[in-house]
């Protein structure tokens, strides 16, 4: 698929007793390469002015796709004259590259007052679709295109709220009018220009769980479907983004600069939880410095700080208590510190202690958090891996959605200490879950005896690890804090999973 591609565009003049309105819709599906994106229509009108439009996201597509949106309406005035017919292309710019759709070099024409036009890539296409449904709502319309010239004769929306195992089908209207309820001097037949139009109501008290396909068929007994690309529509439920990164313990250059941007990044992203570990504060003989504590600077200089929970370990580098550290924009109870390791002792390096969190998610519920730095296998790592699965498990009570094991594990994909985690049964990668779906199956499901050979090319020791038959689901997982994603802030990458609940 190319990296942005047009669904649709809508163009549409509406004539009021006060106002004549032109109000021009793009709709789009690129590929998530990356965070930064830059999305936007180019366009000309027919006084030859050219205009550039940004698109705004609008919902996710799978793993690696999203719908993106642009629209903008024009009114009649003594001195603005409507744009008329139109000719555009999609611009979308993101790690330095710069992609384009533009009709193969002809740009994509919109005559005025044409209505939807569908491009050549699908025959049908769901219309103005709700990513996500306000709370309490019962009552959903939906909106079909079909072209014209498959002469659709049907078009029936399928759908569940119990993930199909019961299967409803509700039939469409064919659509005369373009507007509802409009006044018959302005309603006009929005089927001539190429595409008919098909609605219907759909009524339940329970929407939120809703799945839909829609269905065509003409008088040759063909069928069309529309089924988001194989992934059905649904209302995407409350994300959570969890956040690590090891801070490297205040070793970097420019590091309060550093601190300034890891803090810009959380508010510009929207994170939810983010663990740190390497997170250092002076050690003044061993009683601290928390004004100097990497956690919570940053946590000062979020728009609106976090609730904090941080402990620390031992000596790091002859000056730092170096510690681990959970920052939650929701609130945390249950706080707890423990050394996983045989060693206690503040000036060994490989003593090292574990913090843990029950956050209270709304409209999930309690999640239990862990932050963690481990040892190397030849250091401790098999021990401080068993300490830690066994107090999450006896933590993980039937109130609890979820358990997350977050932070540097110190063990590359495919090696022995990964592989001590794989064969445990308990905890699976969710970076991996969703970067390579087929490896995960392999690893994590099917329990193929070569898995090692799969992660050969996979040089993480970062990991956020998930208890199976949590009541969460890894939607999108990005690597940031890289030289093209915000530049570096540490010997670390950043690996950010979002979440959602099922």
């Amino acid at each position: 698929m190319n990296k942005i591609q047009l669904l649709y565009v809508e163009n549409v003049i509406t004539r009021k007793t006060l106002s004549v309105q032109q109000c021009l819709t793009f709709f789009m599906q690129v590929e998530n390469i990356g965070y930064n994106k830059q999305i936007e229509v180019l366009w000309v009108d027919e006084a030859g002015v050219w205009h550039s439009l940004p698109a705004q996201y609008h919902s996710m597509v799978g793993h690696n796709q999203e719908y993106w949106c642009a629209s903008i309406c024009f009114t009649l005035t003594q001195t603005q004259s409507l744009p008329g017919n139109i000719q555009f292309s999609l611009r979308y710019r993101v790690l330095g590259n710069e992609y384009m759709d533009n009709n193969h070099k002809h740009f994509y024409f919109s005559a005025a007052d044409s209505g939807v036009k569908l491009t050549h890539r699908q025959p049908i296409q769901n219309l103005h679709f709700q990513s996500s449904l306000p709370e309490k709502q019962q009552t959903l319309t939906i909106s079909a295109a079909v072209e014209k010239s498959f002469q659709a004769i049907a078009v029936v929306i399928h759908w569940t709220t119990d993930h199909w195992k019961t299967i409803h089908k509700t039939p469409c209207q064919f659509k005369k009018n373009y507007w509802d309820n409009a006044l018959a001097s302005n309603a006009r037949n929005p089927n001539q220009y190429g595409t008919q139009l098909w609605t219907a109501t759909l009524t339940h008290p329970d929407l939120a769980k809703l799945q839909y396909v829609l269905c065509c068929e003409n008088q040759a007994k063909k069928t069309l479907w529309d089924n988001n690309s194989g992934h059905n529509y649904c209302f995407q439920q409350p994300q959570l983004k969890v956040l690590i990164l090891n801070l490297h313990c205040y070793q970097e250059q420019n590091q309060d600069a550093k601190f300034t941007k890891i803090a810009n990044v959380i508010d510009e992203l929207e994170i939810d939880i983010i663990c740190l570990q390497e997170a250092a504060e002076y050690w003044r003989d061993g009683q601290g410095d928390w004004e100097s504590n990497a956690a919570k600077i940053i946590n000062d200089r979020l728009s609106h700080p976090f609730y904090l929970y941080y402990d620390w370990s031992h000596l790091g580098f002859a000056k730092y208590r170096e510690g681990v550290a959970i920052l939650s924009r929701y609130p945390l109870s249950e706080q707890e510190a423990r050394y996983v390791s045989d060693s206690h002792n503040k000036y060994n390096i490989h003593a090292r202690k574990v913090i843990k969190a029950r956050v209270d998610i709304p409209q999930l519920g309690f999640i239990n958090v862990f932050s963690a730095h481990l040892s190397w296998v030849e250091d401790g790592f098999k021990e401080q891996f068993h300490r830690l699965r066994a107090w999450a498990n006896t933590s993980h009570d039937p109130a609890i959605k979820a358990t997350l094991l977050c932070g540097d594990f110190n063990i590359t994909a495919g090696t022995a200490g990964y592989g001590m985690i794989v064969n445990s049964h308990e905890y699976e990668d969710q970076f991996l879950a969703v970067n390579k779906q087929g490896v995960f199956d392999k690893i994590f499901r099917v329990h193929d005896a070569h898995w090692k050979d799969l992660l050969a090319d996979d040089y993480r020791i970062d990991y956020i690890f998930m208890k199976k038959n949590s009541q969460l689901k890894a939607t999108s997982a990005k690597v940031i804090f890289t030289e093209q994603e915000y530049g570096r802030v540490s010997d670390h990458f950043g690996y950010l999973i979002e979440f959602e609940s099922f």
